[in-house]
C-alpha cells in the first residue's frame, strides 16, 4: 500500500485533489456537501482559536488542510508522499506561515526541531495505515515531545465492531484487518483505541459522523487530550 499511496497521484490529474488522495465513492471524488461536513467536524473538534498553529501528519496534497487557514496563526503538513507533498507546495503552500515538508511522518516526529510551536494536531484518513510501533511512536511523541499540543483530531478510522458494515462479499477478511498495508489498514475498536491512546499519554472520546456522511456506517472520529 506504500508505494500505492506515493504511485496512485501520479495517474490523477493534478486538479483531481480528492481522486489523488482517494477522498471517493465508486471511483468517484466525494462532493462538497461531504467535504463540507469533514470540515465542520474537525473545526469544531479542535477548537481553533486565531492563536493556534497547527501540525497536519500525513497530510497528503493539502486539499483539506487549506481549509483550516483561517482558523490559526500557522500550519505545517507532513507527508511522505513526493507527488502529493509537490502538489500541495504548488497549490495551497502559502510561505512562512502556510508550510508543507516531504518526510514520513515516523521520522518527522521523532527529528521536529521546534515541537513546542504546535498547540494542535490533526490526521485525517490516514492513521490506520501507520504500522503499530509508528502509531505508538507519533502519539507518545506528541504526547511527551510536543508538550504545547493540547487536542488531537485523528478521522476516519475504521471500526472493527463494524468491519461487517464494509465487507458485505461474504469472504473472510479477518487476517488483513490488522494488517497496516492492506485496503484499509488497521480496524480498531473504540476499545482498543482507546487503550492505545491511554498507553501513549491521552485521553481518548469518540464521535460519528451525521449518517448522511458517506463512511459513516464503519469509520468514528477520535479526539485526543491530555490525560490529567
Amino acid at each position: 500500500m506504500e508505494s500505492d499511496f506515493k504511485e496512485h497521484p501520479k495517474k490523477v490529474a493534478d486538479n483531481d485533489f480528492w481522486g489523488q488522495v482517494k477522498r471517493t465513492v465508486h471511483g468517484q471524488p466525494v462532493s462538497q456537501e461531504q467535504i463540507d461536513m469533514i470540515v465542520g467536524s474537525v473545526r469544531s473538534s479542535l477548537t481553533l482559536r486565531p492563536d493556534d498553529v497547527l501540525l497536519d501528519l500525513a497530510c497528503g496534497n493539502g486539499a483539506l488542510s487549506q481549509y483550516f487557514y483561517g482558523e490559526c496563526s500557522e500550519f505545517h503538513g507532513v507527508d511522505f508522499s513526493e507527488v502529493l507533498i509537490a502538489r500541495a507546495k504548488q497549490y495551497f503552500e502559502e510561505r512562512p506561515r502556510r508550510s508543507f515538508e516531504l518526510s514520513d511522518v515516523g521520522s518527522y516526529i521523532v527529528s521536529e526541531s521546534n515541537p513546542e510551536r504546535f498547540t494542535k494536531a490533526l490526521c485525517y484518513g490516514s492513521f490506520s495505515y501507520f504500522p503499530e510501533e509508528v502509531a505508538r511512536l507519533v502519539l507518545t511523541n506528541l504526547s511527551c515531545k510536543f508538550k504545547r499540543i493540547e487536542r488531537v483530531f485523528i478521522g476516519n478510522l475504521p471500526d472493527l465492531d463494524r468491519q461487517a458494515f464494509f465487507y458485505t462479499d461474504g469472504l473472510d477478511h479477518t487476517q488483513e484487518l490488522k494488517e497496516f498495508n492492506s485496503k484499509i489498514g488497521i480496524w480498531r475498536s473504540e476499545a482498543e483505541f482507546r487503550l492505545l491512546a491511554q498507553d501513549c499519554g491521552w485521553e481518548a472520546e469518540f464521535k460519528r459522523m451525521p449518517k448522511e456522511y458517506y463512511a459513516a456506517h464503519y469509520r468514528y472520529d477520535v479526539i485526543l487530550t491530555r490525560k490529567a
